[in-house]
């Protein structure tokens, strides 16, 4: 895992209440936005999710009630500018199976960072369009859809081996002006052996058989 002394770690008996709170989509959104784009005011925020500021800042208040978000040092006006308090939130999957709530919890959080890549690939293409990042980004930009056939133990060291690899990498290019904010999603989720007799599939899977190298 990632050594980093802002990071969040969630506990389903010690957390129960502040899980709670961000099972409601639009908090998690609001704290990804802080952690993503940094300090706002409801009212930024407001325009952002096309929610009222009353709205945004009724929810950013919860959030700091639970230790997810702050006052920033200095506001705009009279309005306050939240920042969040964690670079990430993260949890053990072993213990959150211990309570319906728990889990519960995790699927929101799961089909909220889904959404997150479905926003960010738009927000990519459109950037790439208009000409706001430069054409070196095109080639690495890429989406892989892979289906190995891994034990637990291997996916357990192919999560250690990229938690590593990302803060080197990322302790080697912080000081570079080239550096840009990059959006990377990465899963790894088991399936059942298929039942010859299942209903067919409503949803869209390539199977492993696509790459979008952009």
């Amino acid at each position: 895992m990632v050594s980093d002394e802002r990071v969040r770690v969630l506990d389903p008996e010690r957390d129960a209440a502040a899980l709670k709170a961000l099972t409601h989509s639009l908090r998690i959104r609001l704290l990804g936005m802080l952690r993503q784009d940094g300090p706002a005011t409801a009212s930024e925020l407001a325009v952002r999710t096309g929610e009222s500021s009353a709205s945004t800042s009724y929810h950013l208040r919860v959030l700091a009630k639970y230790d997810f978000v702050a006052e920033a040092d200095h506001r705009d006006g009279r309005e306050r500018r939240w920042r969040a308090v964690h670079s990430r939130t993260t949890w053990s999957n072993r213990a959150m199976e211990a309570s319906p709530g728990s889990r519960a919890w995790v699927g929101v959080a799961r089909r909220t960072q889904v959404e997150h890549l479905e926003a960010s690939l738009v927000r990519h293409e459109a950037d790439i369009a208009a000409g706001r990042l430069g054409q070196e980004w095109v080639e690495p930009s890429r989406i892989r859809d892979l289906v190995p056939r891994l034990t637990p133990e291997s996916l357990t060291e192919l999560w250690e081996v990229l938690d590593r690899k990302l803060e080197e990498l990322a302790a080697r290019d912080a000081g570079d002006p080239r550096a840009a904010q990059v959006v990377l999603v990465a899963a790894g989720l088991p399936l059942a052996p298929r039942d010859p007799g299942a209903a067919p599939e409503t949803s869209a899977s390539t199977g492993g058989a696509a790459e979008d190298a952009s």
